[in-house]
């Protein structure tokens, strides 16, 4: 059966009684319909709970799939099925992997959140309201320009570009203000991906609205002819650009197929984004909950990464436990196997890949928290082969365990449950990989030699030069936001499994002051995707009586 099919002959519960299970009371949410809600912060004091927190995370996606959200569900009900108060913290889908190719971020078969459509399309409507304000503020800084330019805005230097959240390459690189006087000055601009725009980052890093406000207002938009920013403080809309987000950063509460309580908000992507759900999302579940699961984008090097040195530091903890998520399928493709041959046993090529498993255990203990690998079944998968995954995992003195969530839900996770609430127990000291006041240079060169596992780092020309003005203005001690493909350690998506000696081009930095951080742009990642030759959207139906079709 297709995940939707099982979706949609789920009985879901409704939203009232989910918050009631989650300790939420009726003051404290706000129903969108029978099965979504809006939680209203702050909530109201009770009692503290075990704050135990779980990352999950897995190694570099392939085209076999490795099953990150689905073991994400699967976990917390099994967590919740042996007794322990859990709650899942998710980022919401976009729309451009949903129509484009790589799906959405619901989970699969029996362990999902739902209402599976719903959350895969447009939800509580975040996604638009950060599209629209981002787009706001970019009409806003050409009005400007247009009607006297008073902030002395070089239009050649603006670098706040409009979203949308669909995969449209035609879009990348575009000319405005055409048209003649009366409409605009004409420049040259771009559009991201809504999930990779900055307010995205902002709503998913602030505490609350005063917070949000305040990261809005310190948003460089471009520089002036005397090459200093301008920011949207100077440009005096943070309030305007603010009110079309006051219910957007509010977290949504859903369900899984098992009824625990999820709440899913925001929805970065970990390649070109910081990859993590909101800041308030993490939190309200570690306020409600004794154990909250939560995931991060991509592989280990990037969401986990990410997680790791830019979320926690503002979350203000740090992960109990990290779990990597794993496939025979997965390991056999980073050996150098077809994916029409990935059903066929290759011992041979699983060790190979297992490399790239290898490498990601090391980085997360690198941080000096428990790992523990969950193996994703698949129905092809052989006793063989999950034995020697066990077997590896085991000569790098971490614990591996089977589960098939996709097929059983939380009953066929028990084992890794509880190795998980057994690990949450360890009393560790988390260890950052970089120091706060460590420079830019350093920090990339920690997250290269030491997560990627490349030999070090190469700056262009024009980097160099950004460099030298972040210095300038006080920018040279911020977090760093990788952006590189997901499909390797390395900035090269062809070299699969465990390269090493590779070097990692910095080709640009993108200032994002409200984020608190710097983007580095490596390789050629686009901060804007294309959607491939058959698009997912091409399989896609809705019926007249509304039942939707081939979603997945």
């Amino acid at each position: 059966m297709k995940d939707i099919e099982i979706a949609q002959q789920a009985t879901m519960e409704p939203i009232t009684k989910i918050a009631q299970r989650a300790g939420l009371s009726a003051d404290e949410i706000e129903p969108y319909g029978k099965y979504k809600a809006k939680i209203t912060l702050p909530l109201t004091a009770r009692p503290k709970t075990k704050r135990k927190l779980i990352l999950v995370t897995s190694i570099n996606p392939t085209p076999a799939g490795e099953g990150k959200s689905t073991v994400t569900v699967g976990l917390a009900d099994a967590m919740q099925l042996s007794g322990a108060k859990t709650m899942i913290a998710l980022r919401e889908p976009s729309l451009g992997p949903v129509m484009g190719m790589k799906g959405g971020a619901t989970g699969g078969g029996y362990a999902q959140v739902v209402p599976m459509e719903d959350i895969n399309l447009h939800f509580t409507g975040d996604m638009h309201a950060l599209t629209t304000a981002n787009n706001t503020l970019a009409a806003l800084i050409d009005n400007h320009i247009y009607q006297g330019n008073q902030l002395q805005i070089d239009q050649r230097r603006v670098i706040w570009k409009r979203v949308l959240d669909i995969n449209d390459r035609a879009l990348r690189h575009i000319v405005i203000g055409l048209g003649g006087a009366t409409s605009g000055v004409p420049r040259e601009d771009g559009f991201d991906i809504t999930v990779a725009s900055e307010l995205m980052a902002i709503l998913c890093l602030s505490k609350d609205l005063a917070d949000l406000k305040q990261r809005i207002s310190q948003i460089v938009i471009g520089y002036n002819f005397a090459k200093q920013p301008v920011t949207v403080a100077d440009l005096g809309v943070a309030g305007a650009i603010t009110l079309l987000l006051k219910d957007a950063i509010k977290p949504n509460l859903v369900q899984t197929l098992a009824h625990t309580p999820a709440i899913i908000h925001g929805g970065p992507f970990a390649n070109i984004a910081h990859g993590c759900n909101s800041v308030l999302a993490t939190k309200t579940c570690l306020d409600l909950a004794d154990y909250t699961v939560t995931e991060a984008g991509f592989g280990a090097d990037l969401g986990a990464e990410k997680f790791m040195d830019i979320k926690t530091p503002v979350l203000g903890q740090t992960p109990n436990t990290v779990v990597i998520v794993a496939t025979a399928r997965a390991l056999k493709s980073n050996g150098g196997v077809a994916k029409a041959d990935l059903n066929e046993e290759n011992l041979d090529a699983l060790v190979k890949g297992y490399a790239n498993l290898r490498k990601h255990i090391q980085s997360m203990k690198r941080y000096n928290v428990p790992v523990i690998v969950a193996i994703n079944q698949f129905t092809q998968d052989t006793d063989a082969e999950l034995a020697k995954i066990k077997e590896l995992c085991a000569e790098d003195d971490t614990k591996a365990y089977v589960c098939n969530v996709w097929g059983q839900g939380g009953k066929g996770a028990g084992d890794l449950a509880q190795a998980v609430i057994e690990a949450c127990d360890e009393d560790r000291t988390f260890i950052p990989l970089y120091k706060a006041d460590d420079s830019i240079e350093v920090k990339i060169q920690k997250i290269v030699t030491e997560i990627y596992g490349g030999a070090g780092v190469e700056f262009s020309a024009k980097a160099k030069k950004q460099l030298a003005s972040f210095k300038e203005f006080g920018w040279d001690k911020m977090p760093v936001c990788m952006a590189k493909t997901q499909y390797s350690l390395s900035d090269n998506a062809k070299l699969i499994g465990a390269p090493t000696g590779f070097t990692i081009h910095v080709r640009e930095f993108v200032p994002k002051l409200g984020a608190h951080f710097l983007v580095a742009l490596t390789g050629n990642v686009l901060t804007m995707p294309g959607l491939p030759k058959k698009p997912a959207a091409m399989g896609m139906d809705v019926s007249t009586d509304g039942v939707i079709e081939g979603l997945y």
